[in-house]
């Protein structure tokens, strides 16, 4: 498998997006300010751009392969990570700390929090599906904020640490406060030569670097690592068929006219809510610091039920508002409550918009979702959190993307370019 060269400032501007990104610097070091563009493509653009190809290298790293049948006429067979794959390593920690009835705990921060939170989801699901003792039981597989973690650390099982570039120092924190009480630690990393990969042998690297500040690479990662992991642990190589997790991040390259069409109606707005449940919540919460990070408009997510409970008297026709629907655990009744929020949110002059499950958009009013509608395409032979969390993840960029267009505002450097905010995120390094 081809590893990527390390990151070179002068790589081309306009890379194929079918060719190999690059790695982190060599030796390691934190990626440097994104070399400036005074307009689009941006760098996010390209990293976007560059998903479905990513996704089908990120899991031949990690064990996913198709091998020859030898026999003329017959098509390559897809095989679940083995047991000597970095993804089956993984499995087989998981697989061990669950049959011991301890918990298996997912921790990050920013997007690499939305991307345990994503992990989380796929492995609690592959777990009950291959009947692990102890799976789907409450608080056996979840997603713990890095600082909380490092604070109140677990005594036993296991916990894996999500970090893009690997330096991220509550991660870091979290993951030895839980060794130093007996966790077993492991950890989702671009490189197993970034601090958080020597703080044991169990880590996936994912070898690819985004090249934006605004990560969008540092999203999808460990969702493909989670993917890997699901596989290996159900040993049902369908969970991770590469050609199907590449459909479905094309498919969302394909909605960017109706992105754009929502990012023109929330450009103007004071503030935009994110709405959202169930295995669509990472991509809800993602999406809510994607809109921060890259056009400085106040964003928030709300939980679907929780929208409703409060909330609604500081929201007027100056709120913007993203519904995403795509998990198809409970879809009925969460497209029912779904369609009274929306209902609700337009009756106090919002104009609504969704990121939505292709089966429901014929079923649901026209009027429900007045700004506009990204379709996400349905993939019934992934398990339900992986088509959720794939089929959402190009549909959320591309939103934030075009709103940073519609705005005027430059993703790449998260602000940063500003002294100001330069100084400001210095001061919590």
């Amino acid at each position: 498998m081809e590893l990527p060269p390390p990151f070179d400032p002068t790589v081309p501007a306009h890379p194929d997006p079918e060719a190999i990104l690059s790695g982190p610097p060599a030796p390691w070091d934190f990626l440097p300010a994104p070399a400036y563009r005074d307009g689009p493509p941006w760098w996010m653009t390209e990293m976007i751009a560059a998903e479905p190809a990513l996704a089908g290298r990120v899991l031949r790293r990690l064990g996913v392969v198709r091998r020859s049948s030898g026999v003329p006429g017959v098509p390559p067979k897809l095989e679940a990570p083995g047991r000597d794959t970095p993804a089956g390593r993984l499995a087989a920690a998981i697989r061990a700390a669950l049959q011991a009835g301890d918990p298996v705990v997912l921790t990050g921060c920013g997007t690499s929090e939305h991307g345990a939170m994503a992990f989380a989801a796929i492995i609690a699901d592959a777990a009950e599906r291959a009947g692990l003792q102890g799976a789907g039981q409450p608080g056996t597989v979840l997603a713990r904020q890095a600082f909380e973690a490092s604070l109140a650390p677990q005594r036993r099982g296991l916990i894996i640490g999500i970090s893009h570039e690997g330096g991220t120092g509550a991660t870091l924190a979290a993951l030895g406060a839980a060794a130093a009480r007996g966790a077993k630690i492991a950890a989702v990393t671009v490189s197993r030569a970034a601090p958080i990969g020597a703080l044991g042998p169990l880590t996936l690297e994912t070898a690819e670097i985004d090249r934006s500040w605004c990560h969008t690479i540092g999203y999808l990662s460990p969702i493909l690592a989670g993917i890997a992991v699901g596989a290996a642990l159900t040993g049902e190589s369908g969970d991770a068929d590469p050609i199907a997790i590449r459909a479905l991040l094309a498919a969302g390259l394909e909605q960017a006219a109706h992105a754009e069409r929502i990012a023109a109606e929330l450009a103007g707005c004071r503030e935009v809510v994110v709405v959202a449940s169930g295995a669509d919540l990472p991509a809800g919460r993602e999406l809510a610091l994607k809109v921060e990070e890259a056009t400085w408009l106040p964003t928030t997510l709300r939980d679907t039920e929780t929208f409703l409970h409060g909330h609604l008297p500081a929201m007027d026709g100056a709120t913007g508002l993203v519904l995403i629907l795509a998990d198809r655990a409970g879809r009925e009744t969460r497209s029912a409550r779904a369609q009274q929020a929306l209902a609700a949110a337009a009756r106090i002059g919002m104009r609504p918009a969704a990121i939505l499950a292709a089966d429901l958009d014929r079923a649901w009013p026209a009027f429900l979702a007045p700004a506009g509608r990204i379709l996400v395409a349905e993939a019934p032979a992934l398990p339900g959190p992986v088509a959720a969390l794939v089929g959402t993840t190009t549909p959320l960029q591309l939103l934030t993307e075009r709103l940073a267009r519609a705005r005027g505002t430059n993703p790449d450097p998260i602000r940063r370019d500003q002294l100001a905010y330069r100084e400001a995120a210095s001061l919590a390094d």
